[in-house]
């Protein structure tokens, strides 16, 4: 190990003194073997390690446990460990669902659950901490592996060898059985992610023939009117099949003149678990395509036979991994360890999660007046988790996938469209809105795509849209905000955070009126983006709860991160979110000295377990003294001292967050990975600069982890980054040249970005002047 230790010193004692430091654009690399899917999966991260293709519709994934979100009626707390339906920690497998979220602190989903079994047939899952109860199946990360668009795994119990693999619209299932008469596959229609009674409101499937199977089912979670249709196709002929259903039915018409559990090709009910039987030789290969649509199952059979025509599992699984390289391939680095390389590129491919596209192959899609429409010139997608994802995956968006989030905006604007809100995605997936969390952040991901020049959608209608969403007076506070000049406590909760996140979305609407030419909406706006300053208490120096009266609420805690005004922080962290107007939130903190020094403080001193004891979403993982870097509201913190006189801090905190809070294991995610945000924070830091502020052209310069990284942009260009005696100790940046000059200040603007060239960071072990 001694050895191995001072080998690594001396090839980065020698990597350091490489002038420029920068990878080969004429080698072809297969990037996804550097994708570690795992990362995340242990404890919070909430990421799953199962097949998909970029942005897919389709996330076939392993469910190891299955937790109710209620027992006896009330919340159980071991549900949240299973918002992506997996753990690292478990040894038990209950199936292969179709559907995840990545990362999320929330959950739904988990639909259309498989598990291929053998022997006796078993139709109830089973209790995983009671042997043999039930059709799960044990198994051993030994025989378990993930890739970019496939995984595989040995079902223990049963012997069966499970290899799976996705195209964008369609699941592709491998079984290798023992030989066995008595071969079954279950289709699980009861299973759910944050399950409980009545989720399912229904379930309907054909029995087309001996090998194909088609359907939909209806739940009411998070998303609460969710319509998912599938079409269920076999390698071979089924030659027995039936279901047993988990309702009390009142009345079933004269359907009871039927044996409708055995061998009947409809099945119809809330909860219904189908099984379908084979008779397999040693070694045999049952084969399972599974398409998904939000419109119809012909929907589905399209998307089927459009997609996987054929039945060769290694050809799909070999296109889709193209395509993840392909994506992988927009950015290359070369890193300073193996290890940051994985921790890199897996990453990135988290950030290619979602948002999911959503919609046929046909251009139909399930809106969100439930109608089904067709999208003209665009791509649909939904899974919007917007007050995470505005802060810095759709910034990377606009650099690496900027036709794709052009998409998704057109796709935010249907949303707009079909609202009897008039509104604008707070937070939706699936044909639904669930307003989880607050802020109406489609404002800034709509402002920084019209500022950074990465749209072409219409920009007076993009306006009104945004007008319409900041002023629907019943949602959140919206109307006492307007009224009051910020949201008072006793009128809606957590109301010191909706009024600094209003306060930054009207910046952005101002800056989209500012460019349609429109005075007077952006005075108007550029007036209620100064609201924060109505819940600074200046006496304490904190941001605080008002009341509707205008007098502070009297009961503050300005550490403790619940029922004091903020959602998921506190007014040490939460408190500094004033990225539109930064110069003048420090200024009224009392200079850059004494910010700095706050800055430190919140870096420097320990929050009490008993602050954050009531936030599932904050955990000790993601804690560096009352700084939560598990959780998004302080992401923008450590770049916040180059508004100070010491912008160093921001490098040295930078490098510290990510050689700490993230690593290349299955607990390498500190918190919720949120929908690629965890993620995304990563590649841009890892790369030398930061969106603190969103709806501007502008970066913060921090300080690159990687030895060199060449983007390639989507216009042809490519931008060139590079570092001078980089280390692991060489974290302070003496100076940064963009295409051989040297620039002053902190920021790096869009246009050095997008227009390609050279950004050379020169790096030392000594602050920088």
């Amino acid at each position: 190990m001694k050895i191995f230790q001072l080998v690594l010193v001396l090839l980065l004692v020698c990597s350091c003194n490489t002038e420029y430091n920068s990878p080969n654009l004429h080698e072809t690399q297969n990037l996804t073997t550097y994708v570690v899917p795992t990362i995340g999966t242990k404890n919070m991260g909430h990421t799953y390690p199962g097949a998909t293709a970029p942005f897919g519709m389709v996330q076939l994934s392993p469910e190891t446990n299955q937790q109710p979100m209620f027992i006896d009626g009330i919340y159980n707390p071991d549900t949240y460990r299973y918002c992506s339906g997996y753990q690292y920690g478990d040894s038990t497998i209950f199936g292969f669902s179709h559907t995840h979220f990545s990362g999320t602190g929330h959950s739904d989903l988990g639909d259309f659950l498989i598990m291929p079994t053998a022997g006796k047939l078993k139709l109830d899952p089973g209790n995983s901490k009671i042997e043999n109860s039930g059709f799960y199946s044990k198994f051993s990360h030994e025989n378990e592996h993930a890739e970019p668009g496939y995984y595989s795994v040995l079902l223990d119990d049963y012997d069966i060898d499970v290899e799976l693999t996705a195209s964008e619209r369609v699941g592709f299932h491998q079984y290798t059985f023992p030989k066995t008469d008595s071969a079954h596959v279950i289709l699980d229609l009861i299973s759910n992610i944050y399950n409980y009674d009545d989720k399912n409101v229904w379930t309907f499937v054909r029995v087309e023939n001996d090998t194909l199977v088609t359907g939909y089912r209806q739940t009411a979670g998070w998303a609460r009117t969710k319509k998912v249709f599938f079409a269920m196709s076999f390698s071979k002929p089924f030659h027995n099949y039936g279901h047993k259903k988990y309702d009390d039915v009142v009345y079933n018409g004269f359907y009871r003149k039927f044996d409708e559990e055995n061998n009947f090709p409809e099945m119809a009910g809330k909860n219904i678990r189908a099984y379908f039987d084979f008779t397999m030789l040693e070694n045999e290969k049952l084969k399972i395509k599974f398409a998904l649509s939000s419109v119809s199952t012909k929907g589905a059979m399209k998307n089927l036979v459009h997609e996987i025509p054929h039945w060769d599992f290694d050809k799909t699984k070999k296109e889709t991994q193209e395509s993840w390289n392909s994506e992988l391939s927009k950015i290359i680095v070369e890193t300073q360890t193996p290890e940051q390389k994985e921790i890199f590129y897996t990453a990135l491919y988290h950030t290619m999660l979602s948002p999911i596209i959503y919609q046929d192959v046909d251009g139909r899609y399930r809106g969100l007046d439930q109608n089904i429409h067709i999208t003209e010139g665009h791509t649909n997608y939904t899974i919007f988790s917007l007050w995470d994802t505005y802060r810095a995956l759709h910034p990377l968006f606009n650099i690496i996938q900027p036709k794709r989030n052009n998409d998704m905006i057109k796709s935010m604007v249907a949303h707009y469209d079909q609202s009897v809100h008039n509104m604008l995605p707070v937070w939706s997936h699936y044909a639904n809105e669930n307003w989880c969390m607050v802020g109406y952040h489609s404002v800034s991901v709509i402002a920084d795509a019209i500022v950074k020049n990465t749209t072409d959608i219409n920009t007076n209608k993009a306006l009104q849209a945004c007008i319409n969403t900041s002023t629907l007076p019943y949602y959140d506070g919206i109307g006492e905000y307007i009224e009051y000049g910020y949201v008072p406590e006793d009128k809606s909760s957590s109301s010191v955070s909706k009024t600094l996140e209003y306060a930054y979305d009207d910046w952005c609407i101002a800056q989209i009126a500012s460019i349609n030419g429109n005075t007077n909406v952006y005075d108007e706006y550029i007036k209620r983006s100064k609201s924060y300053n109505n819940v600074y208490d200046s006496i304490i120096g904190y941001m605080r709860p008002r009341l509707s009266n205008g007098s502070w609420r009297k009961e503050f805690d300005p550490v403790d991160t619940h029922g004091q005004g903020f959602i998921e922080g506190n007014a040490w962290n939460y408190g500094l979110y004033v990225p539109h107007e930064i110069d003048s939130m420090i200024i009224i903190m009392g200079g850059k000295d004494n910010f700095s020094e706050h800055l430190d403080m919140i870096f420097n001193t320990e929050i009490k377990d008993s602050q954050i004891a009531k936030n599932e979403d904050i955990t000790r993982d993601g804690i560096i003294g009352n700084y939560v870097h598990g959780n998004e509201p302080g992401h923008h913190i450590p770049y916040l001292y180059n508004w100070t006189n010491h912008p160093w801090k921001t490098q040295e905190r930078v490098r510290m967050i990510m050689e700490t809070m993230y690593g290349n294991s299955e607990d390498g995610l500190c918190g919720n990975d949120d929908a690629g945000q965890m993620s995304a924070w990563y590649i841009f830091s890892s790369l030398g600069f930061y969106p603190v502020t969103p709806g501007s052209d502008e970066y913060a310069i921090g300080s690159p982890s990687v030895k060199s990284a060449i983007i390639n942009l989507e216009n042809g260009k490519t931008l060139s980054i590079s570092t001078v005696n980089q280390g692991l100790n060489n974290v302070y940046v003496q100076r940064v040249e963009i295409n051989g000059k040297k620039i002053s200040g902190n920021i790096i603007k869009h246009k050095d970005i997008a227009n390609g060239g050279n950004i050379v960071f020169f790096l030392s072990d000594e602050i920088g002047s």
